[in-house]
């Protein structure tokens, strides 16, 4: 299971460098995890961007993940994938968790699902997400 660390202003960036985010590292990333939390600042934005391939079983590590978060510090996903947001949004976990368009740039406003504090939103978005 490989992770790399950087900083955001008072976030961490935890970066998943594996392909796959499925049952054969689900557990060791929620391991992994649970020691990089206490250290989270005020969140973490959790960069998705080079996984293509999300199981149930990584999609519970990241609820576990979530859920594990200590009050008042916020988890937030960046960089998914085509694969991966689908993932997401069929499992209405979209309307669950932040999700940002990318690490580096948390603070656009661009959220995946289509809703956006600045300008238009993502013309993929599915249209039941899109003002009208």
């Amino acid at each position: 299971m490989k992770l790399s660390i950087s900083s955001q202003e008072d976030r961490q960036i935890v970066t998943i460098e594996e392909a796959r985010l499925d049952a054969a590292i689900a557990t060791a990333f929620k391991d992994r995890m649970r020691e990089i939390l206490p250290q989270a600042g005020a969140g973490i934005i959790l960069d998705l961007s080079q996984v293509n391939f999300m199981d149930s079983s990584g999609l519970g590590a990241v609820i576990a993940v979530l859920k594990a978060m200590p009050e008042g510090r916020e988890l937030q996903l960046a960089g998914l994938t085509p694969n991966v947001e689908r993932v997401f949004r069929l499992t209405h976990m979209n309307s669950v968790f932040k999700i940002i368009g990318q690490a580096g740039n948390g603070t656009d406003g661009r959220l995946i699902d289509g809703r956006s504090s600045v300008g238009a939103p993502d013309a993929a978005s599915p249209p039941e997400n899109r003002p009208g």
